[in-house]
């Protein structure tokens, strides 16, 4: 994988669209939370009527999902798209996606866990970066440090950042950036929206998948042979991951399916559902450091 194209700098003084690209919405009073912190900042957040017109378990149709984004990206005032919430749905406007309705200007794309596949794509068909950053229905709940790191990358006000964990594994290693929901970068192996994570410092969160569930992924991920081309690991948040059998915690998953790769790892890093989800963007250039327990990433 080679580096992405970084949208430029934005200011607060221009557009940004939301969208709803996955599932239906539903934390209505969380949402209004999270576009306050946008617009408490100057921004002209704009959220379309049809934002989320509840199809199944769906936010629309993939047709009405589909054409919310494509007008939002090919907006020429708006430098920014800010998705409204999680949930599930993204991979499947991959499949109906046409890439050339798109601009290639590049523009921020922010969201996280299912804005994974939307992520991954944009770096795939467009080469652009994207932010594996909060949702507007998670932004309102981050700590002041977490909201100020993100818009911090977002207008230019900070090149570089780092993340500190715990770290194990071997030495220290540079390679691009590639952020994601471990369930849903999972479910990409095999399929044309994965990129070739040679040069991949992979960076991963979930939530509610118990121990068990991250060793069957991961022993899928050894199988297919995808882990063993990273050049480092960097782990976040794995919540509402409690299990009332007897199990292995998820560290001793960690240390058991990652243990013999040979490469530096670090764990407990702050990104993640339920707490700080520090910014991380797509494809920018990366250091991992498994003596001091780092990750830091640029825009150099």
């Amino acid at each position: 994988m080679q580096p992405t194209q970084l949208p430029p700098s934005i200011n607060s003084t221009q557009k940004v669209r939301v969208i709803a690209p996955s599932g239906a919405l539903r934390e209505w009073e969380r949402f209004e939370q999270g576009v306050k912190v946008w617009r408490d900042r100057g921004y002209e957040l704009v959220i379309p009527e049809d934002l989320s017109q509840p199809w199944g378990y769906l936010a629309g149709t993939d047709e009405q999902r589909c054409q919310q984004l494509i007008e939002a990206w090919n907006d020429p005032e708006c430098v920014a798209i800010a998705c409204a919430r999680g949930g599930y749905g993204s991979m499947r406007l991959l499949e109906k996606l046409d890439w050339q309705q798109l601009s290639d200007r590049p523009k921020w794309l922010i969201g996280f866990s299912d804005i994974t596949a939307l992520l991954w794509g944009f770096a795939k068909h467009k080469n652009i970066s994207g932010l594996h950053a909060p949702v507007l229905t998670t932004l309102g709940k981050e700590p002041e440090r977490s909201q100020q790191q993100l818009f911090d990358w977002l207008e230019g006000k900070a090149n570089e950042i780092t993340l500190t964990g715990e770290g194990w594994g071997q030495g220290k290693a540079t390679g691009v950036l590639l952020p994601a929901n471990l369930t849903l970068a999972t479910n990409f192996i095999g399929t044309p929206i994965c990129p070739d994570l040679d040069n991949v410092i992979l960076a991963i969160e979930d939530v509610g998948e118990a121990p068990y569930r991250v060793d069957r992924m991961l022993t899928h991920w050894r199988w297919s042979g995808h882990l063993q081309k990273l050049k480092g690991i960097a782990i976040g948040r794995f919540s509402q991951a409690e299990v009332s059998t007897p199990s292995f915690s998820m560290e001793e998953i960690w240390r058991d399916r990652l243990g013999d790769l040979g490469i530096p790892i670090v764990i407990n890093l702050p990104f993640g559902h339920d707490g700080e989800n520090a910014p991380l963007p797509v494809g920018c250039y990366a250091e991992i450091n498994s003596a001091n327990g780092t990750l830091s990433y640029s825009k150099a």
